[in-house]
C-alpha cells in the first residue's frame, strides 16, 4: 500500500509532507531544493525529515528516573546501548486536515516499555511567502506528569551545490562535548568562540566533520533564531526556530564516517531541539507536562 504523500504549494514554494514520521519529504523554491529528499514510498536515510519525539536524540542505556520512579526503554540504538529519537519517527501519523498550502497530522503516544506517559502530538507543515511554517503541539493526555522533548531531523540543502563548496553560519555560542563512541554528555557546554566550532561568522564546509549539539542561541528581534547554509551565489537555505527550540543539533552525513547520504554523499542535518541528548537524565532543558497541559512551539525553513 502506497505511504500517503501531502504536497503543499504557496507562490514559489512547493514541499511533500508523509505521513510515515511526519516527515519533511521535499521542499523546493523556484524547483531549487532547500532540503534533502528520498524516494517516496522508501525509508527516510538518516531519519531525514522525522519528527523526533517525546525525546530528540540519545538516552544513556535507555534508563531514566523521574518523578519518583525509574524507566527501561527499548535500546533502540542497540549498538550504543542507547534509546534513540522517541517513539514516532517511524510510525504513520494521522491526517487531521489537508489543503493546497498546509497539512496536518497527529499521533497518539501510547504506552511503550519504560514509557507510561500517554500524549497526543500534532505538527502542521504551511507554506506562505516566507517559506515553511511547522508548528508543534503535544498534550499530556495521561494523569501523571510526563517528561517531554522534540526535535525534528531537517536537511538542509543549497540547490545542488556540494556541501564541501557551502558556508554553514549557526546563531549558537555554546557546544556540549559528546562521548566520540556513545555519542553521549560528557562534562558541561563549552564556548565555541575561537574553536573549531565556531561558526557564528559563516564558514566553509569543505572537509568539516560535526555531530554536535549547539546551544546558546541567541534570537533576532522578532523571537526567531535563524541557522544559514549558503552556496558561493549567495542563495541557499535558512532554518528558523522560535524560543522553544534552545539546541540545535547539526551532523555532516558522510561515506567516510559510513553515514553517505543516498544520492548525495556529504550532506548536513540542521536540527532544532528543544533539549540536549541523554536531557532526561541531566534535566537539561526538559519539559515536564502535567495532566492536560499543552506545549507548543515553531520552526521553519526558507530560501535565501
Amino acid at each position: 500500500m502506497r505511504e500517503p504523500v501531502y504536497p503543499i504549494r504557496s507562490g514559489d514554494y512547493t514541499a511533500e509532507v508523509v505521513a510515515r514520521g511526519a516527515g519533511l519529504r521535499a521542499l523546493e523554491h523556484s524547483g531549487r531544493a532547500l532540503t534533502e529528499t528520498w524516494e517516496a514510498d522508501e525509508r527516510p536515510p538518516l531519519s531525514a525529515g522525522l519528527v523526533l519525539a517525546p525525546w530528540p536524540n540519545r538516552i544513556r542505556d535507555g534508563y531514566f528516573y523521574f518523578d519518583g520512579v525509574e524507566h527501561q526503554l527499548a535500546l533502540t540504538e542497540p549498538a550504543r546501548g542507547n534509546a534513540i529519537h522517541g517513539l514516532v519517527r517511524r510510525d504513520d501519523w494521522q491526517l487531521v486536515e489537508h489543503s493546497a498550502h498546509r497539512v496536518e497530522q497527529t499521533i497518539r503516544v501510547g504506552l511503550h516499555k519504560g514509557w507510561p506517559y500517554p500524549l497526543q502530538l500534532t505538527v502542521a507543515h504551511e507554506l506562505g511567502p516566507s517559506g515553511l511554517t511547522v508548528s508543534h503541539t503535544a498534550t499530556n493526555i495521561g494523569a501523571m506528569p510526563a517528561p517531554f522533548g522534540l526535535g525534528v531531523h531537517a536537511y538542509l540543502r543549497a540547490g545542488d551545490t556540494p556541501l564541501d563548496e557551502c558556508t554553514l553560519r549557526l546563531t549558537a555560542g555554546t557546544r556540549l562535548p559528546l562521548d566520540p563512541d556513545r555519542m553521549l554528555p560528557v562534562g558541561n557546554s563549552e564556548s565555541v568562540y575561537g574553536t573549531e566550532y565556531d561558526f557564528t561568522t559563516p564558514r566553509s564546509l569543505a572537509g568539516v566533520q560535526l555531530d554536535t549539539p549547539f546551544s546558546s542561541i541567541v534570537p533576532d528581534p522578532d523571537g526567531r533564531a535563524r541557522h544559514e547554509l549558503r552556496a558561493p551565489d549567495g542563495s541557499g537555505a535558512v532554518l528558523w526556530a522560535d524560543r522553544r527550540f534552545g539546541w540545535v543539533q547539526v551532523f555532516t552525513a558522510d561515506p567516510a564516517n559510513g553515514k553517505g547520504y543516498p544520492g548525495r554523499g556529504r550532506a548536513l542535518a540542521v536540527e532544532p531541539m528543544t533539549c540536549p541528548p541523554d536531557a532526561f537524565n541531566s534535566g537539561i532543558d526538559q519539559v515536564v507536562l502535567g495532566p492536560g497541559q499543552s506545549w507548543s512551539g515553531t520552526w521553519g525553513i526558507g530560501a535565501l
